[in-house]
């Protein structure tokens, strides 16, 4: 595949100019961009940083004219000296995909799920590669798809060019994605929080990609994303939006060194440290041994049969552990290792299928739900998205309420003034009570759902990648909250992410698993401070630090061990 760098000129590959964007409503025109400048060279990354609602979406849209017919803009965007605001339908086409594409966020909703991968890489090509009336062949066009998937690293290319988007990981299918975006050759990619749904370990591999892209190829890259540690690690200049505007811009280096503004220092401060606020700092042993013992597994083993001829997956396998009364047990590991399918055992939502499980002294092997059901009141549940959680058609004060009405039978004064005291105890109005899930913030709906879990007062709650999805800010903010409430209330909690930095502000005690197996358990001081198993070295190397120069040290320190 041949790369032709010098089409691209030597003036900026993106500039935008005064951007002004609104959206029409029924309630009036609401300002998504105020007035946002901004250039981008080639071989550039310049990272646009800030919480949701900020700007930076709807200004990666504008790149790509895909904004709504609802959305109004003004000033310029110029991609190679034609502006997108302005461009007629056909010669936007033009430049989608051949000078500029999008590395979208989900990439299982970016993939149709009916094609092929090779087949939806190829269709990009055939609508844009030729030109001037030219068509490109069928068999050209998959050879240049399986050179694609060869760029991103994609393993047996020709072979798994025939692949449909389910038989990838969520890490290749994000390099699928990638390379559907590079099969053009595009002077500018934009990458729309192309991480946020990946584990550490494939987060790292993704991040060298993009970081190859631009050394090898001289791709310029637009990185829109609230993860300040993979800032850090790719980012050659930052512009930080709040509401709308540019508040910042600087070199990545003198940003995260000397910050200027009030916001971005802010921004910089909520970035959970590995090591910094640690819930176990200064223990020697694990704090609550001595307190009675709620969750006790022994060999525990969950298998999922196999169909149509194909073997059963084993998706816990003689795992032990305990969970004792106040206790926090932070859950590590990648997709797949089997911490959500031990969380939802727990709850009794999965079968277990050897072993033993006992959950506040019920075993939970041949569990029975009519023997369950009573104990069902001690345990709470925070789940990943709050959005879906929720009822979209019951207010916010229903659904807080929903599980006091269906154990307790309260009166609806006695339910309402329940729901208020909890609304206020996780720092919401009571009066959200009347709002519904849509009109509350993601940081708000986590809120909410804690509350819910709480209603009961249960001894055991389990919390499954609770802040995983919110913006820097506002994953402080609750993580802070849990934190609190935990001590107020003394439930005993399983935290479960991926996310090791969020896991050693609140556990005090850790438990890594890789593949089904708990490979490592202890202190959070220790697993974190003096990893035993190669795996939890491996998850604490590809975890970025908000610091471009600490992160390029730990990078090339751990080159072996991330290739590994």
């Amino acid at each position: 595949m041949t790369i032709n760098i010098d089409k691209r000129g030597t003036g900026p590959v993106l500039d935008i100019d005064h951007l002004k964007v609104t959206f029409a409503t029924d309630a009036g025109d609401v300002y998504a961009v105020k007035d946002v400048s901004l250039e981008v060279n080639q071989g550039e990354v310049v990272a646009i940083v800030g919480e949701s609602g900020s700007g930076k979406t709807v200004t990666a849209k504008t790149i790509l004219g895909l904004l709504p017919e609802t959305a109004i803009s003004s000033g310029a965007v110029l991609i190679n000296g034609n502006n997108v605001i302005s461009v007629s339908a056909s010669k936007l086409r033009q430049i989608r995909g051949r000078d500029v594409a999008m590395v979208f966020q989900e990439p299982s909703t970016a993939l149709n799920p009916v094609f092929t991968v090779g087949w939806q890489i190829a269709e990009g090509i055939r609508a844009h590669a030729g030109g001037e009336g030219k068509r490109v062949s069928a068999k050209e066009a998959k050879a240049r798809a399986i050179e694609a998937l060869r760029k991103v690293g994609i393993p047996d290319p020709e072979d798994r060019v025939d692949y449909y988007p389910h038989q990838f990981s969520g890490g290749q299918k994000q390099r699928v994605v990638i390379a559907a975006a590079l099969a053009l050759n595009p002077g500018l990619i934009v990458a729309d929080e192309p991480t946020t749904a990946l584990d550490v370990t494939v987060q790292a591999e993704i991040l060298q990609l993009l970081r190859d892209l631009r050394d090898k190829y001289g791709t310029s890259i637009v990185l829109i994303t609230h993860n300040m540690g993979v800032v850090a690690d790719l980012a050659d200049r930052v512009v930080v939006m709040y509401q709308g505007d540019v508040v910042e811009e600087a070199p990545a280096k003198v940003l995260f060194a000397e910050p200027k503004q009030g916001y971005t220092r802010k921004l910089l401060a909520a970035v959970p440290h590995l090591g910094r606020n640690s819930a176990s700092q200064g223990m020697t042993t694990r704090a609550h041994q001595d307190r009675k013992v709620l969750v006790e597994a022994k060999g525990l083993t969950i298998e999922y049969p196999g169909r149509l001829g194909s073997p059963s997956f084993k998706a816990v396998d003689g795992v032990s552990f305990t969970l004792s009364e106040g206790e926090v047990f932070g859950l590590v590991g990648e997709s797949g290792s089997g911490k959500t399918t031990i969380g939802r055992a727990i709850a009794g939502l999965n079968r277990t299928t050897g072993g033993s499980l006992k959950v506040l002294g019920y075993e939970m092997l041949n569990l029975k739900e009519r023997t369950f059901k009573p104990l069902r009141k001690e345990i709470g549940f925070v789940f990943q998205d709050p959005a879906a959680s929720f009822n979209p058609q019951l207010t916010i004060g229903d659904c807080v309420a929903e599980p006091l009405v269906i154990h307790s039978n309260p009166t609806p004064a006695q339910a309402r003034k329940r729901v208020g005291e909890l609304l206020e105890s996780v720092q919401l109005p009571a009066s959200y009570a009347d709002r519904f899930p849509h009109e509350l913030s993601g940081g708000q709906r986590q809120r909410a759902s804690l509350a819910r879990a709480l209603i009961l007062n249960p001894k055991l709650l389990i919390a499954d990648e609770p802040t995983s999805a919110l913006d820097v800010s506002v994953q402080a903010v609750v993580l802070e909250l849990f934190k609190d409430i935990q001590q107020e209330f003394g439930f005993a909690a399983l935290f479960i992410s991926h996310d090791l930095a969020v896991v050693d502000i609140l556990s005090h005690w850790v438990g890594v698993l890789y593949k089904g197996k708990l490979v490592e358990q202890g202190l959070g001081t220790q697993v974190m401070g003096d990893p035993q198993h190669d795996y939890t070295r491996r998850l604490i190397a590809s975890l970025p630090v908000p610091d471009p120069d600490e992160q390029a040290r730990r990078r090339e320190a751990n080159r072996s061990l991330l290739a590994g």
